[in-house]
This record gives structure tokens, C-alpha cells and sequence, in this order.
């Protein structure tokens, strides 16, 4: 997902995975691309289970994060080794922006591919060119996945417990389907509820994951409601009473965009990494970056918190949910 201001796995065959073996958290660039380029990325099933447990997760970035951002990936790659976090490189993409062109993954562990066409990488023949072919970065990754012709990025996708949250944007981007035929189709694909919440008219992505995060069923972290705009707040309260959920303040930065980058996600706290019992958080030298910490701390008391400076990748639009692919290895 990108953003603005934001496998029991059951399927025939193989899937890649890679454990970056290297304990060294300040490991060259070259290492680690020779360590993973020639392996697949996930084990045969039958290995997995030996070898995990019932709810390790991994998380997948494109290679292209590596070579564009050299450092930032390995300073990202440095807290995940330091926690002991298997990480690794996802071939044939045409952006860093793996969240939203990956397979959705079900709470059951099926994987969902749905079709990548969002209307903002339209209109121009370099938005165009970066857009990742899903049925060849299956193919290349050896993923075995249900193929859907929605078109929805998965960073409009947040899941769990049996719940998903989307935004509206989902209606635009679908315009053959009938609302109520559209909902009730990802809710067997997904295996879940759905909640609809409201887009921001300013975010050309429309993603759900620039504005809320679950931390149960019942609770979701979000973006300061008293910040957002009037019609916004006033959409978000309809669906937090509708479902009976419990909205958590997060703090946001308005005012640290840029001519440069007028697409910037630089503000964002709630992109956040999540990923077995380690959250990765952006922060952005203020004084709001502490609230925010403490916030997310003691929503999920469980979890060990790091921080990152994600700034050179947040102001061309997204952050650190939208740069990974988090897989339960059920």
C-alpha cells in the first residue's frame, strides 16, 4: 500500500522461503543479494512444519528496495536480524511497493491475488511501465494463489479476526460490480467480515493502511480523529458505531511535505511494520514521535517496539507496511 500525505497453508507444489542467515546487522549490500539470489523463497510445506512455529511470520520486500535505498533496507534488514525476524527478496517486481501487488493472504493461509490495474498508475506511460505483472511475480516466486479479477490493492486491505476494514475507494476502482454483489464476493474470498470505511479525498491510493491499523477485532489505532477532516470524522464514526469498534488516537504530521515531494507519507505513524512480536515504527525527529510510541506500546503491551528513520522512502509515498509482504508460514 501506498499511501500520501499512504502458507495450515494449503496448495499444491513448493513455495520460496528464505532465512537471512547473517547475524551481522551491518551487512553489505552485495552479501546479502548473493546470499538469496539463486535460493527459493519459502521451503516445501513438509520442511515448514519441522522447522517453524505454528505462527512465524516472514517478511518479503521487492528487491528493488535494496537497490534503490541501499541503506534504509539495511537498516530495516538490522532490526529484523536483530530479532531474529526471516526476511527476504521478492523477484520481477517493477516497484518497491510490494503490499499492494503481493496476494492478499487469508487468516486460513489461502492466498488471494487480486487484479493490480489502480487507477492512479494510469494516464501516464511511466506510471504504467512501474506497474508489477501479479501472474508473473507469482510465477517467478513459485506462489500458488487464487486468482480474482477485483482490482484492489492489499493496501487497502487490513485483516483480522475475521474482520477486513477497506476503504470506499474499492467501488471506484470496480465499477461493473453492484456494491452489495462486490462486498459479498471479497467476504468468501477473504473469509471475513467486511467493513467499509471512507477514503480521503486527498489520498490518490485510497488505502486503508495510511489511516487505520487493527490491533484486535474490536480496537483499531488511527489517525487523530479531531485532525481529520469534518467529513471524514463524521464517515469514521458512523462504521466505529456500526461495528462497535474502539477508535485509538495516533498522532499524524500535516505540515512536513515538500514541493519536491508533494506525494510524501512523511507524518504517518500508523504504516507501521507488523510482524510477529516486533512492531517497526517510523519516526520523524518531533516531539510527536514519543506520543505515537507510547500509544502503539500500550495498545499492544506484547510486542517489543522499534523505531526506524524511513524518510528517504516515505517522500516518494509510502512506508513501512507498504515496502513489506508479512506471510504466516501456518
Amino acid at each position: 500500500m501506498r499511501i500520501t500525505f499512504g502458507f495450515i497453508i494449503i496448495f499444491i507444489g513448493c513455495f520460496i522461503s528464505t532465512e537471512a542467515a547473517t547475524s551481522n546487522g551491518n551487512c553489505k549490500k552485495n552479501n546479502i543479494m548473493n546470499n538469496l539470489k539463486n535460493e527459493p523463497m519459502f521451503e516445501k510445506i513438509c520442511e515448514m512444519k519441522d522447522k517453524k512455529s505454528s505462527n512465524e511470520q516472514t517478511v518479503y520486500m521487492s528487491e528493488l528496495l535494496m537497490s534503490k535505498y541501499p541503506e534504509t533496507c539495511k537498516n530495516l534488514i538490522a532490526i529484523l536480524e536483530k530479532h531474529h525476524i526471516k526476511y527476504s527478496f521478492i523477484k520481477g517486481t517493477k516497484d518497491i511497493w510490494c503490499r499492494d501487488y503481493m496476494p492478499v493472504q487469508t487468516e486460513s493461509g489461502k492466498f488471494v491475488q487480486f487484479k493490480y490495474d489502480p487507477s492512479y498508475l494510469k494516464g501516464k506511460k511511466e506510471w504504467e511501465d512501474s506497474r508489477s505483472d501479479v501472474k508473473e511475480v507469482c510465477r517467478l516466486n513459485n506462489i500458488d494463489a487464487t486468482f480474482s479479477d477485483i482490482n484492489l490493492d492489499g493496501g487497502n486491505v487490513l485483516i483480522c479476526e475475521g474482520r477486513a476494514i477497506l476503504s470506499d475507494r474499492i467501488f471506484s476502482e470496480n465499477p461493473n460490480y453492484e456494491k452489495d454483489s462486490l462486498i459479498s464476493e471479497l467476504s468468501k474470498l477473504l473469509e471475513c467480515e467486511i467493513i467499509i470505511i471512507p477514503a480521503q479525498n486527498g489520498d490518490y491510493t485510497g488505502h486503508a493502511d495510511g489511516m487505520v491499523r487493527f490491533v484486535n477485532r474490536k480496537t483499531i489505532l488511527g489517525n487523530r480523529l479531531a485532525d481529520e477532516y469534518k467529513y471524514w470524522q463524521k464517515g469514521m464514526q458512523n462504521v466505529l458505531n456500526d461495528y462497535n469498534l474502539t477508535y485509538i488516537d495516533v498522532p499524524f504530521l500535516t505540515d512536513m511535505k515538500d514541493r519536491k515531494h508533494p506525494e510524501s507519507a512523511i507524518g504517518i505513524y500508523v504504516n507501521y511494520l507488523d510482524v510477529n512480536n516486533l512492531i517497526v515504527v517510523p519516526v520523524f525527529g518531533r516531539e510527536e514521535d514519543k506520543q505515537a510510541i507510547d500509544i502503539i506500546q500500550k495498545a499492544f503491551p506484547d510486542k517489543i517496539i522499534e523505531t526506524i528513520n524511513y524518510n528517504e522512502v516515505a517522500q516518494e509515498g509510502g512506508l513501512l507496511n507498504c515496502t513489506t509482504w508479512v506471510v504466516n508460514n501456518k
